[in-house]
C-alpha cells in the first residue's frame, strides 16, 4: 500500500489516501477532485489553487496525462491551480514530509503487513492535535498513460510557464511554476 496525502498548512489538516495501486498521474487527480468535492464548501471564496508538490515521475511538470487531468480539474470545478514544484533533493522544505515522519514514528515498527492494520494506525496518529481524515482507494490504475505531441500541444495552449526572459537574474522557471486558468 501506498499513501498520499493533502496537506493543508495554514489549517494543520492532512487527508491521507491509501492505494494498492501505483501511484499515477490519473490517481493523483482523482485523489485532488475527491478532496475538493468534499472540501469546497469550506473553501467557498477560493478561486486559486495553490499546489506545492515534488518534481515525482507521477505529477511532473512535463507529465503529460498529469497535466491533462490537472487542466480538466481547474475547467470542472472553475479554478485557477498554479503548481509550485520543489526542486530534487529539497523535499525537507516541503511541509507535507514532515507529516510523513509523525505517522512512520506512529507505526513505531509495526508490521502493516494487511490494509486495515495501516488504515486503523493511521487515523489514530495526530498532526498538531489533530486527526487526518483517512481514506483508502480501491481502484487499480493503469501505468504509463501518456498524450501524443500533437495532443500535448493542445494542452500547452491552456497553461502559463513562469519565466522571466527579460531578465538576466532570472533563469527560466517554466519547470518549476506553472499556472492553469480555466
Amino acid at each position: 500500500m501506498t499513501p498520499y496525502g493533502i496537506f493543508l498548512t495554514d489549517l494543520d489538516e492532512l487527508f491521507l489516501y491509501f492505494t494498492e495501486s501505483k501511484v499515477t498521474s490519473d490517481f493523483i487527480v482523482d485523489i485532488l477532485a475527491d478532496f475538493w468535492k468534499s472540501e469546497q464548501g469550506r473553501f467557498s471564496e477560493i478561486k486559486t489553487l495553490l499546489i506545492n508538490q515534488d518534481n515525482g515521475g507521477e505529477n511532473n511538470s512535463r507529465r503529460t496525462q498529469f497535466l491533462k487531468r490537472i487542466v480538466q480539474f481547474a475547467q470542472e470545478y472553475q479554478l485557477n491551480i498554479r503548481l509550485a514544484y520543489y526542486p530534487p533533493y529539497h523535499s525537507k522544505y516541503n511541509p507535507i514530509e514532515r507529516t510523513w515522519a509523525v505517522l512512520e514514528n506512529y507505526w513505531n515498527g509495526s508490521i502493516l503487513d494487511e490494509v486495515e492494520t495501516a488504515l486503523n494506525f493511521a487515523p489514530n496518529m495526530t498532526w498538531n492535535g489533530k486527526h487526518p481524515v483517512v481514506k483508502l482507494v480501491t481502484k487499480t490504475y493503469e501505468l504509463g498513460v501518456k498524450l501524443t505531441k500533437k495532443a500535448m500541444s493542445t494542452i500547452e495552449k491552456q497553461i502559463k510557464r513562469l519565466t522571466d526572459s527579460s531578465h538576466e537574474t532570472f533563469p527560466d522557471l517554466g519547470k518549476w511554476f506553472i499556472d492553469i486558468c480555466y
